[in-house]
């Protein structure tokens, strides 16, 4: 018994051989894998950069010279960075003109500063409506000139030559600049799905065939964020210059700027992939900055601002006698200068020059939730305050907002402490 017996232990060792071979079969696959995989994501990432590095256009800076350009401050905590982003309004998407104006002006502009510690960031929005002096551009064949339209430079010179008129008005040295494509803003907007932002009113703008529907939030897709940041015309009223719009693009960008950041964008690849690619669509900037990872760095680094450090500023601003040539045109008022010359040195703006004419990129959630406790009431802030006495049960969905506007011509006397101001209302910005 003991003889037949032997036999069988050859029988068992070669099962255990096996499963030693296919554990290191297994180990060797998942070895692999992980290989090809880095290699996968490695290229993958490369032609991401290339491919977004081929968006970007970059032009030179040869022309602003050095001689002339105003002093670089340093205050020994590191390096304030100044980037001034322009909104091209010669565009080739049909639809896109803005005001029917034809060719080459600059919609918007804003001189983002970044302090130099890294701790705050403002974005100052420049009236295009400001009546200004333009330097010479384009190595002295545009000469300059006085009493001018703040965005008739873009047409000159295009971006350079407004990054020079910037720095002969304010004082500041221009690090950087950004040209965006409204084109590309439209996609930007789309491709993370959509922007909330707080629309009281239905903005109606018939001469540019612009509708924007009322809601807290009202989520804006890519034309209809193009319509809300372009609107001139609200309601019965005529904008005498660009201020109202400088406040909804203020308030646009905000939200854009907290979508972006929101986990329901950075948890998506294919979103962030997505929205760069928009991004960098058709962007211009000069030489220095036409780089993905260039701008990336600086893009971090203002990811690092807590969003209430985060200001948009609108410059101070008055308007031109109505008997002056200038009727409607803007001048900036001593506040303006003052704002330029704790930019220059690089210092927090107080809260009296930003009382009145700036906001955060902070979300208004809390403002939004005591403001408009009934859901069926999101955008009328005025009815809580206005109607309960009178008609506790004439305020229903169905005329939200109707009522505001009926009450206010009958008793104008008695909405002093209304939450969102008329004028904001209808400039389609909530408070």
């Amino acid at each position: 018994m003991s003889d037949e017996s032997r036999p069988e232990a050859p029988v068992s060792a070669p099962k255990r051989k096996g499963k030693v071979a296919r554990k290191h079969t297994v180990g060797r696959v998942i070895l692999i894998s992980v290989v090809v995989l880095a290699l996968v994501t490695g290229l993958g990432t490369v032609y991401l950069i290339r491919h977004l590095n081929g968006n970007i256009e970059g032009v030179s800076l040869d022309a602003l010279g050095d001689a002339e350009r105003p002093e670089k401050v340093y205050n020994g905590n590191g390096e304030a960075l100044n980037v001034l982003v322009m909104g091209s309004d010669s565009r080739e998407c049909e639809g896109c003109g803005i005001d029917q104006e034809g060719g080459g002006g600059s919609d918007t502009t804003i001189l983002v500063h970044l302090s130099a510690d890294r701790s705050r960031a403002y974005a100052v929005s420049i009236p295009r409506d400001s009546i200004v002096t333009r330097p010479e551009c384009n190595d002295g064949d545009s000469p300059a000139a006085t009493n001018v339209m703040w965005n008739a430079a873009y047409g000159v010179g295009g971006p350079v030559c407004t990054m020079a008129q910037v720095e002969e008005n304010a004082d500041v040295y221009v690090d950087h600049f950004v040209l965006v494509d409204f084109a590309s803003f439209g996609s930007m907007v789309d491709a993370v799905g959509g922007v909330p932002v707080c629309v009281p009113e239905d903005i109606v703008d018939r001469p540019r065939q612009i509708f924007v529907p009322k809601g807290n939030p009202s989520v804006l897709t890519g034309d209809e964020a193009l319509d809300y940041v372009r609107a001139r015309y609200v309601g019965d009223l005529v904008e005498q210059n660009d201020i109202s719009r400088i406040r909804r693009q203020q308030e646009f960008i905000g939200a854009l700027v907290r979508e972006v950041l929101s986990a329901g964008t950075l948890s998506r690849l294919d979103k962030v992939v997505r929205f760069l690619d928009a991004a960098t669509e058709s962007l211009t900037t000069d030489e220095e900055f036409a780089s993905v990872t260039r701008l990336g760095k600086v893009a971090m680094q203002l990811r690092g601002i807590g969003l209430d450090e985060i200001k948009f500023v609108t410059l101070p601003t008055d308007y031109y006698p109505s008997d002056s040539e200038f009727r409607g045109k803007v001048f900036w008022t001593p506040e303006a200068y003052e704002i330029w010359e704790l930019i220059k040195a690089d210092k927090e703006i107080p809260a009296r020059l930003l009382k009145g004419n700036s906001t955060s990129a902070e979300p208004p959630a809390s403002a939004a939730e005591t403001e408009s406790p009934s859901p069926e009431t999101p955008t009328g802030s005025e009815s809580p305050s206005e109607t309960p006495s009178e008609t506790p049960s004439e305020t229903p969905s169905e005329t939200p907002s109707e009522t505001p506007d009926e009450t206010a011509s009958e008793s104008p006397t008695e909405t002093p402490a209304e939450t969102t101001p008329p004028e904001e209302r209808i400039f389609g910005v909530c408070a």
